[in-house]
């Protein structure tokens, strides 16, 4: 098979992919950019139906007025389900009308009859056909935007960026210029976050199509990095991509909870609201380090005294807190000087706590902490994690969980 792939990319280097480009449902952009982020997207059962607008949502807020003059945001509106496109191209063009009117956001659609044999079953599909489809989604996908841009960059339709991903992205493509490489990742998360040179997609599209049979798309990238001599992965910390898992709201999150029970070990953050006294950017909200999934609160120029608190709708019976500060790699942007304490007595409108206790210092930006007494936690309606320095640059907190008593005694009781 590796002969055939690099026969394959002999015969096609350089060459425009016989896919040739999805037909726009958008205008083009008068000039190149510098970066073209894509995103394929295609309606499933059972899958987060505002995924792609989050994730294009975090894209534009998390880019400047001056980034986003170097960015295109291309979107294939893959399937072959009519009413879903055009629900989707009409509330895109409402939400998102300036950044289309613009050419910084364009959306393509390659029609069914444009795919190769199981290329296109939709909702129907699965295991290898599902491979197959995505295969060629991103093949359409990466012809399209060979010409947008110097480079392109992959996400996927459920995802969430870091503040000026843009910046850093071109820092690290800048302090790598005279090295050789075939993608780069800024996550490590399947196909997310993958940063490719524009002149390569051609080839890439044209490989995807030779092997979309083969392999899923994770697994054919990675051979066709071997192929263009790239043998080993470069990974770029601090990562800046992330899923974005379904959001449970509270009235929802005990649905959601009770189902994650089955594991004994895993938090069971009661319904409850994040506030906080530190900057808000409207990019990553305070909440998002409250829930059971990837997201994370980012804020920067932490002063002292400055608060993250959760306060839970009813009184908990809390056995054991975890705080977690700072990127997952290398504990970039952690908060240096802190403590966690507890708050019981709600009162007032807005709710608040009348008293506090502590109940730990944090440690390289993390705590995880059993209660003890464990009569300290009952009762517990606040969290509180609290800055005891000022801190310059970012601040992520990345999670706050939460271990009820009566959760574990009922787990064990089942």
């Amino acid at each position: 098979v590796k002969r055939q792939e690099e026969r394959g990319l002999r015969a096609t280097r350089g060459r425009e992919t016989c896919a040739g480009r999805a037909p726009p449902l958008t205008p083009p952009p008068a000039s190149p950019a510098w970066l073209t982020v894509g995103v394929s997207s295609r309606p499933r059962p059972g899958s987060d139906a505002g995924g792609l607008l989050h994730t294009l949502l975090s894209v534009f807020r998390a880019t400047s007025k001056a980034e986003q003059k170097r960015l295109t945001v291309l979107v294939h509106l893959a399937g072959a389900d009519p009413a879903w496109l055009g629900e989707t191209v009409l509330h895109l063009s409402s939400l998102f009308s300036p950044q289309i009117l613009a050419g910084q956001l364009l959306l393509i659609h390659a029609p069914p009859e444009a795919y190769p044999p199981a290329g296109a079953r939709g909702a129907g599909a699965s295991g290898p056909e599902l491979n197959a489809e995505q295969n060629v989604d991103h093949a359409f996908l990466m012809s399209s935007a060979s010409k947008l841009s110097e480079y392109f960059l992959l996400l996927e339709d459920n995802a969430f960026c870091a503040p000026n991903f843009i910046s850093h992205v071109q820092w690290k493509v800048d302090t790598l210029r005279y090295q050789p490489w075939a993608f780069l990742e800024f996550a490590n998360l399947g196909v997310l976050g993958k940063l490719f040179r524009s002149g390569d997609l051609p080839t890439l599209a044209r490989f995807l199509l030779l092997f979309y049979r083969e392999k899923p798309l994770d697994r054919l990238l990675a051979h066709f990095r071997v192929l263009l001599a790239q043998k080993d992965p470069i990974l770029c910390t601090p990562f800046l991509f992330y899923h974005r898992a379904t959001y449970y709201p509270p009235n929802d999150r005990q649905k959601a909870s009770g189902a994650r029970r089955k594991s004994p070990q895993a938090p069971d953050n009661p319904p409850g609201a994040a506030f906080t006294d530190m900057k808000v950017f409207e990019v990553h909200f305070p909440w998002e380090a409250y829930t059971l999934d990837e997201s994370f609160f980012w804020t920067h120029n932490v002063s002292a005294g400055n608060h993250l608190t959760v306060i839970l709708n009813q009184p908990a019976d809390l056995r054991r807190v975890q705080v977690l500060t700072g990127t997952i790699v290398d504990g970039k942007y952690a908060l240096e000087k802190g403590q966690v304490e507890l708050g019981f007595g709600p009162e007032g409108m807005p709710q608040r706590c009348s008293s506090f206790v502590l109940l730990g210092q944090l440690l390289e930006g993390q705590l995880d902490q059993e209660v003890v007494p464990r009569s300290a936690g009952y009762q517990v309606s606040c969290v509180k994690l609290l800055a005891n320095a000022n801190q310059a640059g970012g601040l992520i907190v990345r999670h706050i969980y939460l271990w009820e008593e009566h959760a574990r005694d009922a787990g064990h009781s089942g």
